[in-house]
């Protein structure tokens, strides 16, 4: 039996939302901030910050950070922010091939011994935390002091936080002054504008191995009004009008699978009849224009 994609001819669904970096796709917010943030770290920034609202694509973006980092910088990932400082402190230095038992005070000694080893072979840690914004206030403060650590002339450690636009209004706070002060780059990604979100469709077809346009021009239209050019609502709603479409035995995606997946989703179904009435009301100018056309011809 053919599977849903495989009837579009994909070797594999296009639009999971695992963050798959093989679909990854240099929107000109994502590129920047990706060429900017190697960049920096090349530099020996400091604090470094990339914010965005829900479905943005900022976990996307940190793993294909991760995947092109240099061999000198050397990087551990804390996809959980939820942890208190002992277990942030854990966590990084398993990261980093350590040891995680012990207290908090025995594992910064740890961390800063190992920092300072890889200062002396001329490599550069550096800590990548996703969700940056759940950060308990304590834990927050530990990535502070971690950022204390250094030599007479190299900081020690270089911390990405990736998080919703909430981390900055709690970096702004009068307890965290210390670490706004601190932060030498930081960047916002946007949603995608209508061209992007058509180029963002094609890319993802492509790369799953489509060879033709699977979705007509309004599909790629309406899917731009419904996801408000989000990443993650794209892939959901993408995902979900192919379906309808196979289940309807057509070989292309049209306006009307792109509603019905609209209607399907919570996170866009109070948004969804804006497009679709804007939609309506252009068809329905255009009718009456070609009306007037061919009654004056």
């Amino acid at each position: 039996m053919t599977s849903w994609w495989g009837h579009f001819g994909l070797r594999e669904p296009a639009f999971g939302l695992t963050p798959d970096t093989s679909f990854y796709f240099p929107a000109l917010p994502h590129r920047d901030a990706h060429e900017t943030l190697l960049y920096a770290l090349n530099a020996g920034e400091g604090f470094l910050v990339v914010e965005g609202e829900v479905g943005t694509g900022k976990t996307l973006l940190l793993r294909r950070l991760l995947n092109s980092l240099p061999p000198r910088l050397q990087a551990a990932f804390v996809p959980n922010p939820g942890l208190d400082p002992r277990g942030l402190y854990a966590a990084i230095a398993l990261e980093f091939g350590l040891p995680g038992e012990g207290g908090s005070e025995v594992l910064l000694h740890r961390l800063e011994r190992h920092f300072i080893s890889l200062a002396q072979n001329d490599r550069q840690p550096v800590v990548l935390i996703d969700e940056a914004q759940a950060l308990p206030a304590d834990t927050l403060e530990a990535v502070r002091l971690l950022t204390n650590l250094e030599t007479e002339k190299r900081k020690l450690l270089q911390v990405v936080l990736f998080g919703q636009p909430e981390l900055m209004v709690r970096l702004s706070g009068q307890s965290t002054r210390q670490i706004l002060t601190r932060i030498s780059f930081h960047a916002a990604l946007r949603p995608l504008v209508r061209h992007e979100v058509a180029a963002y469709v094609r890319h993802r077809l492509q790369v799953a191995g489509s060879d033709h346009a699977v979705f007509t021009r309004c599909a790629l239209f309406a899917l731009w009004r419904a996801s408000r050019g989000l990443p993650r609502l794209i892939n959901i709603l993408a995902a979900k009008a192919m379906m309808l479409a196979y289940g309807r035995g057509v070989a292309q995606v049209n306006c009307r699978h792109v509603l019905g997946a609209a209607r399907d989703t919570l996170a866009t179904r109070k948004h969804a009849w804006l497009p679709w009435l804007w939609m309506a009301g252009l068809l329905g100018l255009t009718v009456a224009m070609l009306s007037i056309m061919r009654a004056l011809g």
